[in-house]
């Protein structure tokens, strides 16, 4: 377990305050299909064609039976973007799509909540490898002794997908806690940062409380002693076998083979140590490669990522580089990685490490 993951489960169980923010701040990370085999079995049932749902995707529904088939998160976007044209009209479709997801549509991440030892350590655990959901929206929780706060930021999503994906991940994870629990979760307070829908007396039935609509965030508030409920299948020994394969599975997304390995090596070939300065573009980088920009976004898109992907991974390797083994300033990184201004580099920074530059520099030094 680590450091933060320990500070957390200690603040679950002695009602210490602790705040845990998913691994990654960003949405955009490759992903299974299982999320997709959801919408696309749903809108199956409401008489819609596969295909209708998965054009554009390059996905078959063959492919959504694949545990190993990987996508980018942009690919599960159009899926959604999809299932709202063919849907425009249906009230709570973000609600009806989110209450299909089970702890089983997660796969091997889902079996470790299970075998965690208490609900409040699953969430714990859900965060540190965030990076293995469906989720567009990331949340952000607070413990004290009293409740949970569970943030629901979703300021990075476009907002024509916004309320869909807003309830599909709020009501996917209320479902996951109830199944968890093998009984309804006790929600204290519920907050959208929406309209009130004409839906909302469906909403409030299953949340067992009203929420208040029109607030400056989505959030959803939890009793300390629920969390702290020890889960019916917890065993330790199964748990342990179960992050190994989960940080084994994160390995295989993040190890670049193929198309998206020549790119990545592409964007780092000859940078040494003044950095990218100005990024290629795309089409740039498919014409050194001897393929056009279509078809080089469509191997990358099979490979689960994207150039934009690419790029951050080649700037987040040269800024870490430069900041331990160069003394260099912010400012003077962010130029050699092709920022226009530092402002924007330590934003990324923290979006990719989820600390800024100068701390990272701190804790390299120590050691």
């Amino acid at each position: 377990m680590t450091a933060d993951r320990k500070l957390t489960f200690q603040a679950i169980m002695t009602g210490m305050h602790a705040r845990q923010e998913p691994e990654l701040d960003t949405w955009d990370f490759p992903r299974g299909v299982a999320s997709v085999a959801v919408m696309t079995h749903f809108a199956i049932e409401q008489g819609a064609e596969a295909a209708s749902i998965l054009a554009g995707t390059g996905l078959s529904v063959a492919d959504l039976d694949s545990a190993d088939r990987q996508i980018d998160a942009r690919t599960e976007l159009l899926v959604v973007r999809n299932l709202l044209r063919e849907f425009p009209d249906r009230p709570a479709l973000g609600i009806e799509v989110g209450r299909r997801y089970h702890i089983s549509t997660f796969g091997i991440y889902g079996y470790a909540w299970i075998t965690s030892p208490t609900l409040g350590e699953a969430i714990s655990l859900a965060l540190s490898y965030f990076r293995l959901s469906f989720a567009f929206c990331t949340p952000v929780v607070e413990f004290d002794d009293r409740q949970m706060i569970a943030r629901i930021r979703h300021d990075r999503i476009p907002d024509d997908v916004a309320r869909f994906l807003v309830e599909r991940d709020t009501f996917a994870m209320h479902r996951v806690l109830d199944d968890l629990l093998g009984a309804p979760v006790e929600v204290r307070d519920a907050r959208f940062a929406f309209p009130a829908p004409g839906y909302d007396d469906l909403i409030a039935a299953i949340l067992g409380v009203a929420p208040r609509y029109g607030q400056p965030e989505t959030s959803i508030v939890i009793a300390a002693e629920t969390l702290r409920r020890p889960l019916p299948q917890a065993n330790q020994a199964t748990l342990t076998l179960c992050l190994a394969q989960c940080r084994d599975l994160i390995d295989r997304r993040t190890t670049r083979t193929g198309t998206a390995a020549d790119v990545r090596d592409h964007l780092l070939a000859g940078t040494g140590a003044v950095g990218i300065a100005i990024p290629p573009s795309l089409d740039a980088v498919a014409h050194d490669l001897g393929v056009t920009g279509r078809t080089l976004r469509r191997h990358l898109a099979a490979d689960g990522t994207s150039y934009r992907v690419l790029l951050d991974e080649a700037r987040r390797g040269l800024a870490e580089d430069m900041l331990s083994a160069t003394a260099l300033s912010v400012g003077e990184i962010a130029v050699r990685l092709g920022y226009t201004e530092a402002g924007s580099f330590v934003r990324a920074f923290k979006r990719w490490t989820t600390t800024t530059p100068a701390a990272y520099r701190r804790t390299r030094a120590r050691r």
